[in-house]
């Protein structure tokens, strides 16, 4: 019986990757945490679906983020381009449901985080970094 327990622990312990490589290695793992409140002026645009905000308050992400309300839900992303390290340029902007890197002209799409047209070459691109968005009353937290 304990060369059973012993082999399934093996098993359980070979199983486990320590594999890193789904972690974007231009945008750090930033912790904050930030309430919209929907009944102001600023955040009226997330009242109706489809309409991104930028939250550029300094104590959010790295560069901001974008908020978007699905229909379904709320969504929110890290605001710098995450193909590659926060430069002048890296800070992305709103074109309909979508966002841009000024940078290179990345086009992402705010209800899935993908980026539009990836490159064909051999180097790896990452979507945008999601962050954390609850409603809660007239609330929307976003946080990570």
């Amino acid at each position: 019986m304990k060369l059973f327990w012993a082999i399934m622990l093996l098993v359980l312990i070979l199983s486990c990757s320590s594999d890193t490589t789904n972690r974007n290695p231009y945008l750090q793992d930033v912790r904050f945490r930030f309430e919209i409140n929907l009944n102001l002026p600023l955040y009226n645009d997330l009242q109706y679906p489809l309409n991104p905000i930028y939250v550029g308050n300094t104590s959010v992400g790295t560069r901001g983020a974008f908020v978007i309300n699905t229909g379904s839900g709320f969504m929110a992303w890290e605001a710098s381009c995450p193909n590659h390290a926060p430069n002048d340029c890296s800070t992305m902007t709103i074109d309909g449901q979508n966002v841009v890197c000024s940078c290179e002209g990345y086009t992402y799409e705010l209800t899935t985080g993908l980026l539009w047209s990836t490159p064909d070459d051999e180097n790896r691109y990452y979507g945008l970094l999601p962050y954390r968005a609850t409603q809660s009353g007239n609330s929307v937290i976003i946080s990570n």
